[in-house]
């Protein structure tokens, strides 16, 4: 493989492609090739990017077809048929549905954007500064989401203090049996707290990148109560655990929950294209033009393969019953695995991973696995989670193969690590 070029030219900020040092070329569906044309099972998904796998047929046909009639690539935030077009199918399909008063706000192209915007808008609605997160919350690496994320390599990165936030904790930071909404209710009501009046209270339904941590139904219920006595807008940043990843379109369908805002990235574009949007009330539309823009807020290519998405997934209950029969087997697998070698099991849906204990240890499985054809990456606190991020698309058997894949690495490192232990 030829890494000159990436060495001599490409910053050292880079990440993944120090996982998987290979040259890759193409892809279909749940399989990546890499230049010699060895075939890999993709288990991470662009980061949960491409949840409906690579190149869709559909999906890839209907970019063709728009971009050889010569459609507006790039438009601001113009009127275009192809935003047109998306904006009634999700409308149609995705709110109407679920009885979801929402307006659409096209931010920048990344999830960190529509955060940015989230927070800027919760604060100039309540015209307070401080906003609440959560522990283990991970929101994005621009400065203002940056302030919300809690993993310290990536706030290290910012060099300077990084203000406006509040630190709560998780469900179940402290153990089972500690309610962390009661403590974040007498906090926000005691005077004497230091914590200031909150803009928002913003949450993850499962935390992906800080370690596949999932909240119960009740103690988010407790959160939306919280800030709702409290003054605060209620966000539910859904970037990485929507569209599927957890069941629903969203992750928190069936909880009873009523966000004044939510956040959306990653897999919205259906194929990896870069689209972001932000969901808020019409109550809280207060923005004056232009006040929360970007050059990139108008991917047309984006929303022609996203509105091809929501039309080919969502214009049924078809493709949700699919994606709780793989998440049955995902958990089942995974159980069994956990079990067998002492481990724990964490995470909900299709969104699913083992606790290892250690970093060093599930490294030492992500590299197994990729030694055997298999793309798997960790998350948490100390990188110890081996995090499942298959395409909700996979084939069985071959989703089948790719936990056959990690069950040996698992079995074969975690022996090595107790042994070295020893």
């Amino acid at each position: 493989m030829k890494t000159s070029t990436f060495e001599r030219v490409e910053s050292e900020v880079r990440s993944y492609s120090r996982s998987f040092p290979k040259m890759f070329d193409r892809a279909q569906g749940a399989t990546i090739y890499d230049q010699n044309g060895r075939s890999y099972t993709d288990f991470l998904s662009g980061c949960s990017s491409l949840n409906y796998g690579h190149n869709d047929q559909d999906l890839k046909q209907a970019l063709i077809d728009y971009v050889s009639r010569d459609g507006i690539a790039h438009g601001l935030d113009m009127f275009t048929d192809a935003k047109e077009q998306f904006l009634a199918a999700f409308e149609r399909i995705i709110l109407q549905p679920r009885d979801m008063d929402y307006r659409v706000q096209f931010t920048g192209p990344t999830g960190a954007n529509a955060v940015e915007a989230a927070l800027k808008l919760a604060r100039k609605v309540t015209g307070r500064h401080s906003v609440v997160a959560f522990t283990n919350g991970f929101h994005g690496v621009t400065l203002g989401a940056l302030a919300a994320t809690g993993n310290g390599k990536h706030r290290g990165g910012a060099a300077i203090p990084l203000g406006g936030v509040a630190r709560a904790a998780f469900d179940g930071y402290f153990g089972a049996d500690i309610d962390t909404t009661e403590m974040l209710d007498r906090q926000l009501s005691d005077p004497s707290s230091g914590f200031d009046a909150p803009a928002a209270i913003i949450v993850e339904t499962v935390q992906g990148e800080g370690g596949l941590n999932a909240a119960s139904p009740e103690w988010l219920r407790r959160i939306e109560t919280i800030a709702r006595k409290h003054g605060a807008l209620f966000i539910i940043d859904d970037i990485q655990a929507g569209c599927g990843r957890t069941g629903g379109f969203f992750s928190f369908e069936g909880m009873g929950l009523s966000p004044d805002i939510i956040t959306m990235a990653k897999s919205l574009s259906g194929m990896g294209l870069p689209l972001a949007v932000t969901l808020l009330r019409p109550e809280h539309d207060i923005w004056s033009p232009a006040e929360h823009n970007g050059t990139f807020r108008g991917n047309n290519h984006a929303f022609v393969t996203a509105r091809a998405a929501l039309e080919k997934f969502w214009a049924d209950e078809g493709f949700a019953r699919k994606i709780a029969g793989n998440a049955a087997y995902l958990e089942q697998r995974l159980r069994a695995m956990a079990e067998t070698n002492g481990l724990s099991l964490r995470g909900r849906g299709m969104m699913m991973g083992i606790d290892t204990g250690s970093g060093e240890a599930a490294a030492a499985i992500c590299r197994a696995c990729f030694s055997d054809g298999l793309i798997i990456e960790t998350s948490g606190s100390h990188d110890e989670i081996v995090k499942v991020l298959a395409p909700l698309t996979i084939p069985r058997a071959q989703f089948a193969a790719g936990l056959d894949t990690l069950e040996t690495a698992v079995r074969s490192q975690m022996d090595h690590w107790r042994i070295a232990a020893e």
